[in-house]
């Protein structure tokens, strides 16, 4: 489904567009829960604590957009506030858990050394799908003359994805195989997510 379209279609109502700030927030909740649980207690670096706490950051701010669109409440990450509950949901794990499957048959990884390169991959795979989803958004959001903004978000994961790739680079010499792989499973895992929203809203 093309996102433009979908977009425009979420922000022209309010509602909908209301749980779907909840479920961008669910998901940058679940990001930064997802690297916290990742960080080894004692070799934790700068890095890692900036993103963990950068994605809490993000799923607050957007939280916080929905105060923006008059008469919806939307209290919790409750499936009937949010669209595409259970693919929604499932998605970041779903990718952690396939990242690790090949991590493992591939590198034979296991404990902190899985934990770290998994962090890595999964992360920079959302990154690159954040560098793509959001500017989308916000140029629906602009064209509707929207009171919402994410232009912040995109700025931080734009420094993200660059900090993901320096990561990355001295991690392994194959780093852009792996990579590569990592972000073919979340293009997947993406494709489903975004036809089982418009399937719930009766977008073609």
């Amino acid at each position: 489904m093309e996102l433009k379209s979908l977009f425009t279609h979420i922000v022209n109502n309010d509602t909908i567009h209301a749980r779907w700030l909840n479920t961008l927030s669910l998901m940058e909740n679940t990001g930064a829960r997802k690297i916290s649980a990742s960080e080894d207690p004692t070799t934790v670096t700068y890095i890692i604590l900036k993103h963990a706490a950068e994605e809490h950051r993000h799923a607050f701010y957007l939280k916080k957009q929905i105060e923006k669109i008059e008469g919806v409440t939307l209290p919790t990450y409750a499936p009937k506030y949010l669209l595409a509950a259970t693919h929604s949901k499932r998605y970041l794990n779903q990718l952690d858990i396939d990242v690790c499957r090949y991590l493992k048959e591939k590198l034979a990884l296991k404990g902190a050394e899985l934990r770290f390169a998994a962090y890595l991959l999964v992360t920079y795979a959302i990154e690159v799908r954040a560098d793509e989803l959001y500017p989308v958004y916000q140029e629906a959001l602009t064209e509707a003359g929207s009171k919402v903004n994410v232009k912040s978000i995109i700025l931080e994961e734009e420094g993200h994805l660059e900090e993901m790739l320096n990561q990355l680079q001295n991690f392994s010499a194959d780093w852009q195989v792996h990579a590569d792989k990592a972000v073919a499973i979340e293009t997947r895992l993406f494709n489903a997510w975004v036809n089982q929203v418009g399937v719930e809203l009766e977008v073609a």
